[in-house]
């Protein structure tokens, strides 16, 4: 009982958000997160329930339309895990309606350049610094706390540019500078088959781009992500990688009873 009115009277006290995520990587920290691609609320709060700082919302190449995205983001305990959300595209009007429903954070996919990171910077921002229509719904606690939400909100978006191509890799330090961009992300299989190695990331040429990558960010002190699996997890942090995704819940799921069926049955694991 105690604490729940503890934990109450804090998120009022608080305000409206504070992105976890944000701060963790001012620190330095390293943070881990998963991407949600199905549309079940009973897995998105089992695994909110977690020690992950972050999962990713993926609406580029999941199935999921902005109503799942807001069911899924009201059953993620904010305080602890940051909801992030992947747009299809570098689109201002998907942008407004995620960051409305309560997104803390976007990741936008295939940045390329300065002129599409600088696009995508305005569209989370409001007027004067941007074009985000106005009507934050769901993100400022349906008018309950709009005031504060107007107030820090700016503060405590985050955006994230997905870096998945040679130009990209090419305009790397262009994008970097880009005031408003948070992080930048790799998608190591998207970048494997813009150099020609489809299905590959651990390629050598592959690997080579994701080590330039990440030495030009930590030089400039931007952190950096990348898509992995609990397999090269322990790999990438060891390099300096700031958010470390572990892959996704559906394929988690397979990997885990692909592996004990085939024990059990004594058949050779599928990939």
């Amino acid at each position: 009982m105690n604490r729940f009115f503890n934990r109450t009277s804090h998120s009022s006290l608080m305000g409206i958000m504070v992105n976890r995520l944000k701060e963790k990587l001012m620190r330095g920290e390293t943070t881990y997160g998963i991407w949600i691609t199905t549309n079940s609320t009973d897995i998105a709060e089992a695994l909110s329930m977690l020690d992950f700082d972050w999962m990713l919302i993926d609406m580029e190449h999941a199935p999921l339309t902005i109503g799942d995205v807001h069911r899924i983001i009201q059953v993620i305990d904010e305080d602890k895990v940051t909801p992030i959300v992947r747009v299809p595209w570098n689109d201002f009007v998907q942008i407004k309606q995620v960051l409305d429903v309560g997104a803390m954070g976007i990741m936008v996919p295939w940045i390329n350049n300065r002129r599409q990171a600088e696009e995508a910077v305005r569209a989370i921002r409001y007027p004067p610094r941007g074009i985000r229509g106005y009507g934050p719904r769901r993100a400022a606690k349906y008018g309950l706390k709009l005031k504060e939400y107007l107030e820090n909100v700016e503060r405590d978006l985050m955006l994230i540019a997905q870096i998945e191509t040679r130009e990209a890799y090419e305009n790397i330090n262009e994008i970097i500078m880009v005031d408003g961009v948070d992080a930048l992300f790799i998608g190591p299989y998207d970048l494997a088959t813009s150099l020609g190695h489809i299905g590959n990331p651990q390629h050598r040429e592959v690997q080579e781009v994701i080590n330039g990558i990440l030495k030009i960010c930590i030089e400039r002190g931007k952190p950096i992500g990348i898509y992995s699996s609990i397999e090269y997890a322990e790999k990438y942090r060891d390099m300096g990688f700031k958010m470390i995704a572990l892959g996704s819940e559906i394929n988690a799921l397979i990997s885990l009873f692909n592996r004990e069926l085939s024990k059990l049955k004594g058949n050779t694991v599928r990939k």
